[in-house]
């Protein structure tokens, strides 16, 4: 198959390039060649911006596109109109923050999605706010230029090697690091995300297959727990680390961020988002590796990484030292009283 991408280089995009050629297909990229443009040496790239500079598409032809950067639904729907006589089938990589109301487990396809705030309507300013409804827009726009061809993707946290976030990595290096580490409310409680190279394998076989709708795609199979997850984090780097439970309460009171200084928590009043249903996904031939695999994978990656590179999420050492001071201190006044 000949296929476009719009993106490429970074995360997903560069992971969706890598199975797209290890399957043997054609690929062309689209981007604005200002990240990692040495990559992919072999593969055809055309230059311009989505916002006003599509010139490099005209005149070609491919059996499909995969839009990864699409975020602002003017911009999705300009691309996807220049290109709906050009192609035959397009992906388009949404997100699971679409939903209204992530409080509630079990959310699939059909749950309902979010809105524009109130006087925000025509924004196409991306915040917290308006991300999830801006992608809701999007995807319209797509599946209007090319009705009976379009494939959404809704992926939630997508972790593995090359994650500029460090949302996952932050936990992996955290407990290699070792001693005593915060960890977030209670062992029980779940997480989902998924390694970025099950994802971007998964697209390409669907792409493959041409298939349509919308899909769920995060992970895993079965209920993995934060208690879990840490506890393969610690097998994996052979770590000495030990787990401080600090619960919703206190993280709340001392203004920690949820799933940016602790990736993956995130307060019981967005429960859900960690209970998504993806058993469309899984019916539709998604698989995962193991998960000490996507540990070890980004252990090694970010190791690799220069020191002064900033990781972006997750708790400061210092910030860290300081909430287990705290809680401590918490605990002995209760134990006193």
């Amino acid at each position: 198959m000949r296929i476009l991408i719009l993106g490429g280089t970074v995360f997903l995009g560069r992971h969706l390039t890598e199975a797209a050629v290890a399957a043997g297909h054609t690929v062309t990229l689209f981007n604005r060649g200002q990240r990692n443009p040495g990559l992919f040496p072999l593969v055809e790239k055309l230059r311009g911006n989505r916002d006003g500079d599509l010139e490099a598409l005209r005149g070609h032809k491919w059996d499909a596109v995969i839009d990864t950067s699409g975020y602002v639904p003017r911009i999705v729907r300009a691309s996807a109109e220049l290109l709906a006589n050009a192609i035959s089938h397009y992906t388009f990589i949404s997100t699971l923050s679409v939903y209204a109301d992530t409080s509630r487990p079990g959310l699939d396809e059909r749950s309902p999605v979010g809105t524009m705030p109130n006087g925000l309507q025509n924004s196409e300013e991306i915040t917290n706010e308006s991300y999830g409804p801006l992608k809701v827009l999007a995807e319209r726009a797509a599946e209007q230029c090319l009705p009976g061809s379009t494939l959404v993707i809704r992926p939630g946290l997508l972790v593995g090697p090359h994650d500029p976030s460090n949302r996952f990595t932050y936990w992996p290096t955290r407990v290699a690091r070792g001693g005593e580490v915060l960890a977030p409310d209670q062992p029980p409680n779940p997480v989902q995300f998924i390694d970025v190279r099950d994802l971007a394998e998964w697209i390409i076989r669907l792409v493959e297959a041409k298939t349509i709708g919308t899909l769920n795609a995060t992970g895993p199979a079965d209920t993995l727990t934060m208690g879990e997850m840490l506890a393969a984090c610690q097998i994996v780097a052979g770590s000495d680390a030990t787990f401080t439970w600090v619960p919703e309460a206190f993280l709340l009171e001392h203004n920690v961020a949820p799933f940016t200084e602790l990736p993956l928590w995130l307060p019981s009043t967005d429960a859900g988002f960690n209970r998504f249903d993806i058993q469309r996904a899984l019916a539709a031939g998604l698989t995962f590796r193991p998960l000490a695999d996507t540990i070890r994978d980004t252990l090694a990656w970010d190791s690799a990484r220069p020191d002064e590179v900033e990781r972006r999420h997750g708790l400061k050492p210092a910030r860290e030292a300081e909430l287990l001071a705290a809680w401590h201190e918490r605990a002995a006044e209760s134990k006193i009283s």
